[in-house]
């Protein structure tokens, strides 16, 4: 029997699924209908009505979000009874919202500002009560303004159904209804990771991220710092998608260059400390394995994962990685290594990274985080802060020439690029691990197993005649239920990486906005061509790794190196 049914959309008959939704049998169909509450990837809430339509035979107009379809249905999606409907419907939300539009985060990135000119909202008929909330903005990484929040529920739903975190909730009821952390506590006093989600599916500027781009403009201005930045390996493949290009666009010498004219001394690339992650973390791990050390033995690049571990689940902090994540490998050498080459007092460095995780923000703060004497990073920032830096400074991206990385900690392979999307870690680290157990070189280095958007990979590879059994997962959600195996000893893995966000960095909390997980199949798709395109694919081959190690560090795994690329994990106690 066949699930599919003609209905007519203003005036156009169209075949569709009986099993979706009115709204989707629309945009199926490239019929534009707006909505607020609705998000491609969340369950489907029906509660901001911006997205109404008229169907025959139906007494009032209904969501189309919520509304099925059936063999026959006829709709009107822009009737004058509709339009109205929906301008009301908006006009009610601006009648209670902030009137900053000109100098808020979001200005040109809210849905809420796009669908109110699209339905040429000019004038607001009725006069509301605004609210006059404090901001949550007492954490690193991220800030929530309830005055602006639509109450769509979005942040609600991201955070249960994709990170299982349950950090936010309606509170109150009628007009004082709020969405916010338990008991409307910071998200400094709860169990929140810094994932960022909700900012990334926030249709306004209640959750941004927080931004830091006037201190990078002051360091830069101050003659005495000397100011280098580091890259991470997603930003290239998410930035054009705010400047002017397709998505997926790979525009990492465009990016070199803008850094360049933004004043930066130093331009490297975060790719070069995924490659000395690697060579640290594949190296504890070979020590694990054959010294009976704690396994599996957890993956911890990714800081939100970290705290969920810390926070929840303390008696797994053992089993997390202690190499440090390539953002706070570089801040380490960065002071230490590159200060004596460049001949720079590493109290005059300024270490700024380019990141496409919120948490990062958090991560650089840790007083852990100081081994070369210093805050080993002193400033984060996320992709989409990039983008308005780029913007305003005038700079013409899409017209830039490439520029290079400097050295001697911008050489990198692909080992290193692939560390922005989910698996990629993974597969970085069997290049290497297989080659140091075997001292023989691979002949196949792609390791298909762990790619693509499946939530959770298992593999079981011969190494050196030992079965390795690995597995890939991202978001915390399915983090949850691995920890939950291992914490039941019934995950018989060597090595589980873990990376917070959907499809791993791609999908950071820090990204540019977007919606649907085809997006990061194609920023994924980008990052695999980068790592074709480098002439070497394994961290181990990196020239300026051998280097580092053989005039600086040593020998991986060793002394200087577990001083300055290692660090301890420990319980986290939020608000105490």
């Amino acid at each position: 029997m066949s699930n599919n049914v003609n209905i007519t959309i203003d005036g156009k008959v169209i075949a569709a699924s009986k099993n979706e939704s009115l709204l989707k049998a629309c945009q199926a169909a490239g019929i534009n209908v707006p909505s607020l509450c609705y998000h491609p990837e969340l369950r489907t809430e029906g509660s901001c009505r911006v997205c109404m339509v008229e169907v025959e035979g139906q007494r009032t107009l209904v969501p189309s979000c919520v509304f099925p379809i059936s063999e026959g249905m006829v709709v009107k999606t822009n009737s004058k009874r509709v339009l109205d409907a929906r301008r009301t419907v908006v006009e009610l939300l601006l009648a209670n919202h902030p009137n900053d539009c000109l100098t808020c985060q979001k200005s040109g990135n809210c849905e809420l500002q796009k669908i109110a000119a699209d339905l040429n909202v000019r004038k607001i008929r009725f006069d509301g009560e605004k609210k006059a909330l404090p901001l949550d903005c007492n954490n690193p990484s991220l800030v929530r303004d309830p005055n602006k929040c639509v109450l769509c529920s979005r942040c609600v739903r991201v955070c249960q159904e994709k990170q299982d975190m349950h950090v936010y909730g309606f509170v109150n009821r009628g007009f004082e209804t709020e969405v916010a952390p338990p008991f409307s506590q910071g998200l400094d006093k709860v169990d929140c990771t810094y994932c960022g989600q909700c900012a990334i599916v926030c249709p306004t500027a209640a959750i941004v991220e927080k931004d830091d781009t006037a201190k990078v403009l002051a360091a830069i201005a101050d003659k005495t710092k000397h100011v280098v930045v580091q890259t991470a390996p997603a930003v290239r493949v998410g930035l054009g998608a705010a400047l002017g290009f397709e998505e997926g666009t790979i525009v990492t010498g465009k990016m070199v260059t803008a850094l360049k004219k933004l004043g930066f001394d130093r331009v490297f690339d975060t790719n070069f400390s995924a490659d000395l992650t690697i060579m640290e973390e594949g190296h504890e791990f070979i020590h694990r394995v054959q010294n009976g050390g704690k396994l599996p033995m957890f993956t911890s690049c990714s800081p939100a994962w970290v705290n969920l571990v810390e926070m929840q689940y303390p008696d797994l902090v053992e089993h997390l990685s202690t190499a440090k994540s390539p953002q706070q490998m570089f801040g380490a050498v960065a002071k230490t290594y590159y200060a004596q080459v460049a001949g720079v007092d590493p109290k005059d460095i300024v270490s700024v990274s380019i990141m496409p995780c919120t948490a990062k923000k958090f991560e650089a703060q840790r007083p852990e985080f100081n081994s070369s004497g210093y805050q080993d990073v002193d400033i984060v920032l996320t992709t989409r802060e990039l983008s308005r830096m780029i913007k305003e400074a005038g700079l013409d991206f899409v017209a830039l020439e490439n520029g290079e990385f400097d050295n001697p900690l911008g050489t990198a392979t692909g080992a290193g690029v692939i560390f922005g999307t989910t698996g990629g870690v993974m597969e970085a680290a069997l290049r290497t691990v297989v080659e140091v157990l075997t001292e023989k070189p691979l002949a196949n280095i792609n390791f298909t197993e762990v790619r693509g958007q499946t939530q959770v990979k298992e593999a079981t590879l011969n190494v050196a005649g030992m079965d390795v059994k690995i597995a890939v997962v991202h978001t915390l959600k399915e983090a949850r239920k691995m920890l939950e195996k291992v914490r039941a000893g019934k995950a018989d893995y060597h090595f589980i990486e873990v990376m917070s966000c959907p499809d791993g960095c791609v999908g950071g909390g820090g990204q540019p906005l977007y919606q649907g997980k085809e997006i990061r199949a194609k920023r994924q798709d980008a990052i695999y061509v980068c790592d074709e395109n480098y002439p070497i694919r394994k961290s181990h081959e990196n020239p300026e790794i051998k280097e580092l190690y053989a005039k600086f560090l040593g020998a991986p795994n060793g002394e200087k190196a577990h001083k300055l690329l290692h660090t301890h994990y420990h319980a986290q106690h939020r608000g105490q």
